[in-house]
C-alpha cells in the first residue's frame, strides 16, 4: 500500500534540531488531518520526530526506510488534539555541570543522543540511552542520584527530563544548551 502525503518536506542532510524545526514550521501551514512526509538522513530523527509529535499532540504514523533516507509520516492534529508544548523547568547550564564534574559530586549524566552521536564525543562517565529507548530502559537509571539529562541542543533532553519526572524521578535537570556547546572534558 502506497502512503499518500499532502506535503513533502526535504530535511535530508540536516542534524538535530533542524528536522524538527522545519517540520514544526511546515505543519503550521497544513489543515488538521493532513499528512506530512519528512525526508531525513539523520538517524536520530526517528526518535526526535516521534517524541516531538507525542509532545505536541500530532500523530506520528511511522517511518519507511528507503536506502539512507528515512521517510517519516505525521498527521496534523486538530485543536482538540494538540497539546501545549511544555518545557522542563529545572535546568542546569554547562558551566554548572562542569563545576559539578570538577567537584567530584555524585550524580548521573544521561545522554539521550543516538549511539552514533555519543560514540564520537561524550562527557566522561555519561550513560547513553537514546530518547527513543528511554521508556523501555528507565529501569537502568537510579532514582537515588541527581540526574542531569543532555543531548546535542537541549531539545531531546527536555523531552526526556519531562518523561523521567512523570515516572517519579525526583532530581532531574535538563542540561542546556547541550553537547553542541560543551567545552569540558570528553571521551570518544
Amino acid at each position: 500500500m502506497r502512503i499518500t502525503a499532502n506535503e513533502t518536506l526535504d530535511a535530508k542532510g540536516l542534524a538535530c534540531p533542524m528536522p524538527i524545526v522545519k517540520t514544526k514550521k511546515a505543519i503550521k501551514n497544513m489543515e488538521p488531518g493532513q499528512v506530512i512526509e519528512v525526508e531525513a538522513t539523520d538517524q536520530g530523527s526517528t526518535a526526535d520526530i516521534k517524541a516531538w509529535a507525542e509532545s505536541t499532540g500530532h500523530q506520528y504514523l511511522g517511518t519507511v526506510v528507503n536506502g539512507n533516507v528515512l521517510n517519516h509520516y505525521l498527521r496534523k492534529a486538530n485543536d482538540a488534539e494538540t497539546k501545549e508544548i511544555t518545557k522542563h523547568e529545572d535546568i542546569l547550564d554547562l558551566e554548572e555541570l562542569r563545576n559539578k564534574l570538577e567537584g567530584q559530586e555524585h550524580f548521573t549524566i544521561l545522554d539521550v543522543r543516538e549511539p552514533a552521536e555519543f560514540v564520537f564525543r561524550h562527557i566522561p562517565g555519561a550513560v547513553n540511552i537514546p530518547l527513543g529507548q528511554l521508556e523501555k530502559r528507565m529501569v537502568e537509571i537510579s532514582k537515588d542520584k541527581e540526574l542531569y539529562v543532555i543531548c546535542r541542543t537541549g531539545n531531546r533532553s527536555d523531552i526526556a527530563a519531562q518523561k523521567l519526572t512523570e515516572k517519579g524521578y525526583k532530581s532531574v535537570r535538563n542540561v542546556v544548551p547541550g553537547m553542541s556547546k560543551w567545552e569540558g572534558p570528553t571521551d570518544k
